[in-house]
């Protein structure tokens, strides 16, 4: 396969995996179709899915660390607050910031595992 057909192929298997959100059995149809042979198209479609699963895990772990600062956070201004008050005063309960944090955390740690 010449380089200028590879990178037709990858063009072509990219945008149906990932802006069409078509399956890898339907990607290799298209591509066989178009006649690209059968071998080059499992090794581009598992390069691609490959690429796909790295990027997913990549932004779980982002997800994760922005979560888990997001319910620190909440937490500390809770703890803070509360430790202010002791005396009888009023706090803050930071709840949205510990449930969104920890919903992304927990969101997040699902894509990277």
């Amino acid at each position: 396969m010449e380089q200028n057909d590879e990178n037709r192929a990858y063009s072509i298997a990219a945008n149906m995996l990932v802006n069409m959100d078509k399956t890898s059995y339907e990607t290799k149809q298209v591509l066989l179709a178009e006649g690209f042979e059968d071998k080059q198209i499992d090794q581009i479609i598992e390069n691609i899915n490959d690429e796909i699963e790295a990027a997913t895990r990549k932004q779980g772990r982002k997800d994760m660390i922005i979560g888990g600062l997001w319910c620190v956070g909440g937490l500390a201004v809770t703890i803070a607050t509360y430790s202010a008050s002791s005396g009888g005063g009023k706090f803050i309960v930071a709840w949205g910031a510990i449930i969104f944090g920890a919903i992304k955390f927990f969101r997040g740690l699902s894509k990277v595992v």
